[in-house]
């Protein structure tokens, strides 16, 4: 996006048009092209409420912790941390599935508010993953291009026997 359209009232709106859609889902990011934008702005949040399901030790396991609304415009991802994290993943875009998807553990974004703001984040667990998920649209990638594939699978086989196990036990099951 240029710099004369930071802070100007389409730009405005398309994150408030993003931000209603990925609460209405529930969703912890949504990417512009995920609405039929295509713009480099992506939204994120992770409320409690979306990880209400989750004990205290799941919760620690993903470096899952609540996090205010941002939006990004622009964003540049530096990987921190070579090291990955593999978890269950979902996507807005394909809705009722998930899969294990490798993660970078660590990441740095850069880029601006929708007000043209600058903005840094370092982000670790959860936060990364989301991140890294969501600049993935902005280039065409979905989940599934990175996910272990034999693991794909419809939320509620998921929920009903593999979100209990850790995901070393999932992935020795399914040889993925």
């Amino acid at each position: 996006m240029s710099a004369e359209e930071l802070g100007q009232k389409p730009l405005l709106s398309l994150v408030r048009a993003m931000v209603e859609a990925m609460r209405r889902a529930p969703g912890v990011g949504l990417a512009a092209p995920q609405i039929g934008v295509d713009k480099q702005v992506i939204v994120l949040e992770d409320a409690e409420r979306l990880m209400a399901s989750l004990d205290a030790e799941q919760r620690a396991l993903r470096g899952r912790a609540p996090f205010a609304l941002r939006a990004i415009v622009n964003p540049r991802l530096e990987i921190v941390s070579h090291t990955e994290a593999v978890f269950f993943e979902g996507c807005l875009s394909i809705p009722g599935f998930s899969a294990l998807v490798p993660r970078a553990t660590e990441v740095v974004v850069r880029g601006s508010d929708e007000r043209g703001a600058p903005i840094e984040w370092r982000a670790s667990g959860w936060p990364a993953r989301i991140l890294q998920h969501e600049l993935d649209h902005l280039q065409g990638t979905l989940y599934v291009d990175r996910m272990l594939s034999r693991t794909f699978a419809a939320n509620e086989e998921v929920g009903q026997h593999w979100a209990a196990l850790p995901v070393a036990q999932v992935r020795d099951k399914l040889r993925a």
